[in-house]
């Protein structure tokens, strides 16, 4: 190729300072350019003067030679991009046998270091085509125990390959003297802990690093209470590991929580996967006070922090005093967002009692109350509309008139913009469909009234304030005594009380829907120049020459005995509205009967008797 360059700059085609370059792109076969990215020269053109170039979205691309001199960078054969371009499958076989050859060979093409995205994104998808994390968490692990790696503790800092190997005492030892200020040490330290089973001399070690972190911990306590205490864990776990007694004097975990720390600040400040330790640690410093302290706590903390602070009450048998303050904060509408978020998330049959529809009420006037303190998160909103559930369990064993007033107060919330609110409100009358006249303000006169008599209204609400006030609950307490029994999967009595806990919510739906459309009436003074609801109509049966009397009463009066039918029945559908003498046809049990109205008066209730 260099003779025909050199031709070229002899007939004036091409400058001198263009040779070498041009030689080292044809000599490499790959290239790299600004904005075009990686590309494969197929040939040159010495007629016309060019390359021939596939680049990604540029197959075949003619590039001037001398152009390309310029902006075209060699790449070398042995670089990962240009092996994936030419034996990808090579590359597929190494990372399944040489986890550590490939790492190499991708920090080697980009100049002995990269960091963990540049490599995820030189080899996803083309090289490693399945699981990454998976794949990468298995190399990690390999490059931290081979001594030409050194790998960063900050996902953002790059692997470094060097020739010379040390090794990993002296590595994560000379980490560990490297790192500035406690924080940066304690997480050194938590890395020999994790590569212990590989220390050649871990009393060694040992000492130094808790000879080093003794001598920092008392001024971190008083200044940084969260950073002491990550510290004292890692110093006693190092500890434990070398075999080594403790040092008199030096600071504990209960020397930090002390002070007048604010517990809650302190663990919102240390890593969640210490908040359980922690947690133990604080309950041993306080053995008196430590319960009421993270009661009190929980209306601060973070979800997450919540449920560690809920886990730990319920672990020592503290639940009844934990559904106490979870009770008294959400009856007083003032539970935070975030404990009203971990109690949804984490929501079960232990909290039956608590999780009602005065939860929802705090939830609303949770998230009101953050806009008003310009807080940004909108988590527990989030949450709400992305949890299908959810809001339908938490009325689920509200009456009606609360269902409406929940639905009047979700409509006027600025928590949820329009079509939020329309999903949620959309939920709610998909289970609760009398609530549908509420929303949208219109309802036909026949779907919205049933005639019904006083007495049968009051019975069916009687059946649904006994089942609203006493039968579900005693469900819910059922559910929980029965969770307590240990595994759900053999628990005949929780599925038992779960299954007729969908009985009573279907029964409740249904008398909700009634109830809503009823309208109560003692049929005085009805019409009795036709057949109408409140008359006694006598007909004869023109087939079997038979006289029989009807009673035409509402909804759910029925009582065939006493001849006593609802006005939505067949019968009395056909006879409605019919004068005397006109004939009538109806069907019952699928047989035709023929009937002509011989009277129609009014019906008159019995007078109620005294007591």
């Amino acid at each position: 190729m260099r003779e025909e360059f050199e031709k070229m700059v002899a007939s004036g085609r091409l400058q001198r300072e263009h040779v070498e370059p041009l030689v080292q792109l044809a000599d490499c076969g790959f290239c790299m350019h600004r904005s075009w990215g990686f590309g494969r020269i197929r040939s040159m053109d010495p007629i016309f003067g060019r390359f021939n170039i596939d680049f990604p979205n540029k197959p075949g691309h003619a590039m001037d030679l001398a152009f390309a001199a310029t902006s075209l960078k060699p790449i070398n054969k042995t670089h990962i991009l240009a092996l994936k371009a030419s034996d990808v499958e090579s590359l597929r076989q190494m990372a399944g046998k040489d986890h550590l050859e490939l790492i190499k060979l991708v920090l080697n093409s980009f100049g002995g270091h990269a960091t963990v995205d540049q490599i995820q994104q030189v080899l996803v998808p083309d090289v490693i085509r399945e699981d990454w994390k998976k794949w990468w968490d298995t190399a990690r692990s390999e490059l931290k125990k081979n001594g030409h790696f050194q790998v960063p503790l900050k996902k953002s800092e790059p692997i470094i390959y060097q020739v010379r190997e040390v090794a990993l005492q002296d590595r994560l030892l000379a980490e560990f003297r490297a790192a500035k200020g406690l924080k940066a040490r304690v997480a050194v330290a938590f890395e020999v802990l994790k590569n212990a089973s590989d220390l050649t001399d871990k009393k060694g070690a040992g000492t130094e690093i808790i000879a080093a972190l003794n001598s920092e911990l008392a001024s971190y306590q008083r200044t940084q209470p969260a950073v002491a205490l990550e510290a004292t864990f890692a110093r006693d776990d190092i500890r434990e590991m070398a075999g080594l007694e403790p040092t008199p004097g030096e600071v504990t975990a209960a020397g930090v929580f002390g002070g007048e720390v604010k517990l809650g600040a302190l663990l919102e400040a240390l890593p969640a996967a210490k908040h359980r330790r922690a947690l133990e640690a604080y309950k041993a410093s306080t053995p008196e006070h430590w319960m009421d302290m993270l009661r009190n706590s929980l209306n601060t903390a973070s979800a997450k922090l919540c449920r560690e602070l809920a886990g730990i009450l319920v672990h020592e048998g503290h639940i009844e005093q934990l559904k106490e303050t979870l009770a008294r904060l959400i009856s007083q509408h003032t539970a935070s967002s975030e404990l009203l978020l971990w109690l949804a998330k984490d929501r079960n049959d232990s909290y039956a009692d608590i999780l009602g529809p005065e939860v929802f009420r705090a939830m609303l006037t949770a998230m009101e109350r953050d806009q008003f303190n310009e807080k940004r998160s909108n988590r527990l909103r989030d949450f709400i509309l992305d949890d299908q559930e959810l809001l339908v369990e938490l009325i689920g064993s509200a009456d009606l008139e609360v269902i409406k007033d929940l639905t009047r107060a979700l409509q006027y919330s600025p928590s949820f913009d329009d079509m939020d609110k329309r999903s949620l409100l959309a939920r709610i009358v998909k289970h609760y469909p009398a609530i549908q006249s509420l929303i949208s303000g219109e309802q036909s006169k026949q779907e919205a009234t049933w005639v019904v008599s006083w007495e049968s209204l009051e019975r069916r609400k009687e059946e649904y304030r006994e089942m609203v006030e006493k039968t579900i609950p005693a469900n819910s307490k059922e559910i929980a005594i029965a969770r307590s029994y240990g595994d759900l999967r053999e628990n005949h009595e929780y599925k038992a009380a779960k299954e007729m806990q969908k009985i009573l919510m279907r029964r409740k739906a249904e008398l909700e829907a009634q109830l809503v459309r009823a309208r109560g009436t003692d049929f005085a003074n009805p019409r009795t120049d036709v057949v109408s609801i409140g008359t006694i109509v006598t007909a004869i049966d023109l087939e079997a020459n038979k006289s029989e009397q009807f009673t035409i009463l509402g909804a759910w009066d029925s009582d065939p005995e006493r001849g006593i039918i609802s006005y939505l029945s067949p019968v009395a559908q056909s006879l409605l509205n019919h004068k005397v003498g006109d004939e009538v046809e109806f069907e019952v049990h699928e047989v035709r009967h023929h009937h002509r109205i011989e009277t129609i008066e009014a019906f008159k209730p019995a007078p109620p008797q005294n007591p």
